[in-house]
């Protein structure tokens, strides 16, 4: 078993070369590998992980680094989007699909049917980013998308739990006690994330090591899911707000840290979904087996409920954007019907339907089988495949086909704009130190000029010759030069994060110019 996973990671880190040198995302190939890994003899039937360590392995650091890519002030922008994919659109996919599992499927409970459609109802907003990220669609979208995913994920959990929980036990499915248990938990997850959050802040505070800070928000997660999971709360929601308002509390001094902990969450990030989407064959493998005779009845079904999946999101975006054109709110999408058909087209199942069709319980609390357990899991994963390697390998044509890429220059601006806030706050900074601190005229005019060209450096622009010969000519003087700028450097960065936090500023953009701060400033120290 160890040899697999270690074996998924190389293969996850191969892939990411491959995909980039033929234009694929990394994820759907890895799917690819995963089902002819399915098929190679003499390896295991199965991956033997108990079903209840699926969740909180995966789940928790893959939202984590997902959440910190967003920000408060984009949710309570688009809230009313967010509540109509995230909460709506899971529920009316779920009730389409267990509606259409209890009609195809003889003998089969609602409640086993139930906890099929909370498996194939939310849209994974790890998958999005690898996905879609790397196509030419406005960034708005991909936001949007990625907030649908980060709360679906607590919807369909509670209802999957429920539904689960009442087919073990043989008990009635209550849609009133099912709204109590997703309220109270989101109520509880939200304190507790808000807490363990104020909590972190605290211990980092005290904490001097950039090792020993990254290493914390490497457990937090995981901490975090257990203990909301422990009191009957929404681990995804706790992780998810702990994540936010962490990212929301940074400081502007926090370059290296910022640095330390993008990079090694870029690596969880990797390592934790090329080992959850090759999972995909191995389980694929126990399950044909187990279907026998009946895989193409099976497939069948399959075949089914992933075309009702598709046709709902579908018809909910159009019905989306004949709402939202109605209205005079322009943060709410689609705006426009070739918006409807890219979001439609972006419903990428993944992580959260895995860890759901695998953490599945193999026996009743009677001791009899987990009822159709093999074709739900199958149905799941099919589900799976389809939405993820058919827009992945689809969508760079549909978005020229469609024409949306056409917002670039739009977003460059929204950047620039960064820039400029960035690049004021510093140049405010330089006149006042050069003040306070009586800088030689020389000294201060080429800070001043180092400055000024801050904003090429803000725009990814690489430094000139004549930037380097310049930067040696005073290096007479770099104690005093090094100081005055690291206070400009801290202001711009302030600036930024302050922006940041606006309604309307795309934490993307405003992210990407932070690090470019970031790396400045430690190549500063």
């Amino acid at each position: 078993m160890l040899l697999l996973v270690v074996g998924l990671m190389l293969a996850a880190v191969v892939l990411v070369g491959v995909g980039e040198r033929l234009r694929l995302p990394w994820p759907a190939l890895m799917v690819v590998l995963g089902a002819v890994a399915a098929l190679v003899p003499g390896l295991p039937d199965g991956f033997a992980v108990d079903p209840d360590l699926i969740l909180p392995l995966f789940l928790p650091p893959l939202l984590f680094a997902t959440a910190q890519r967003t920000s408060w002030a984009l949710f309570r922008a688009r809230w009313r989007t967010i509540a109509l994919l995230a909460v709506a659109l899971v529920l009316v996919t779920v009730t389409a699909v267990s509606a259409t599992a209890w009609a195809l499927v003889p003998g089969i409970a609602l409640t086993a049917a139930v906890a099929l459609g909370a498996m194939v109802a939310p849209p994974d907003p790890v998958a999005v980013e690898a996905v879609a990220g790397q196509v030419a669609i406005p960034r708005r979208l991909i936001a949007v998308l990625q907030s649908e995913g980060l709360f679906n994920d607590a919807i369909a959990l509670v209802v999957f739990q429920t539904a689960v929980l009442a087919t073990v036990s043989g008990d009635e499915l209550s849609p009133l006690g099912l709204g109590w248990r997703f309220v109270a938990g989101a109520a509880g997850a939200v304190v507790l994330g808000l807490a363990v959050a104020w909590l972190a802040r605290t211990v980092l505070g005290r904490l001097t090591d950039t090792t020993g800070r990254s290493a914390l928000t490497l457990v937090l997660p995981f901490a975090t899911y257990l203990a909301a999971e422990e009191v009957h709360a929404s681990g995804v929601v706790a992780v998810v707000v702990l994540a936010l308002q962490l990212r929301a509390r940074a400081g502007a001094d926090e370059a290296a840290e910022r640095i330390t902990q993008t990079s090694l969450w870029d690596v969880v990030e990797l390592l934790a979904t090329g080992v959850a989407f090759g999972l995909i064959g191995l389980d694929l493998r126990q399950v044909v087996t187990g279907a026998g005779d009946e895989l193409p009845r099976m497939l069948g079904h399959a075949a089914v409920v992933c075309v009702v999946v598709v046709a709902v999101r579908t018809l909910w975006m159009f019905v989306a954007w004949r709402v939202v054109r109605r209205g005079d709110d322009a943060t709410s999408v689609p705006r426009t019907g070739r918006e409807a058909v890219l979001l439609a087209w972006c419903g990428m199942r993944g992580l959260a339907t895995l860890a759901l069709a695998l953490s599945l319980p193999v026996t009743l609390a009677s001791g009899a089988p987990f009822p159709f357990r093999s074709e739900l899991v199958l149905i799941a994963i099919s589900v799976l495949v389809v939405t993820l390697l058919l827009p992945a390998f689809t969508l760079p044509a549909l978005v020229r086909a469609l024409g949306v890429d056409d917002e670039a220059e739009a977003e460059r601006r929204a950047e620039r704009e960064i820039v400029l806030r960035a690049r004021r706050a510093a140049m405010a900074t330089v006149e006042f130190e050069r003040g306070i601190r009586h800088l030689p005229d020389d000294v201060g005019t080429r800070l001043r000029e180092r400055m000024e060209r801050l904003g090429g450096v803000l725009s990814g622009e690489t430094a000139t010759e004549e930037d380097r010969q310049r930067l040696a000519a005073i290096q007479a003087v770099r104690g005093q030069l090094a100081e005055a700028e690291a206070s400009a450097l801290a202001a711009a960065r302030a600036e930024v994060l302050s922006a940041r936090r606006e309604p309307g500023v795309d934490p993307h953009a405003a992210d990407r110019v932070l690090r470019r701060l970031d790396l400045r400033t430690v190549l500063l120290d």
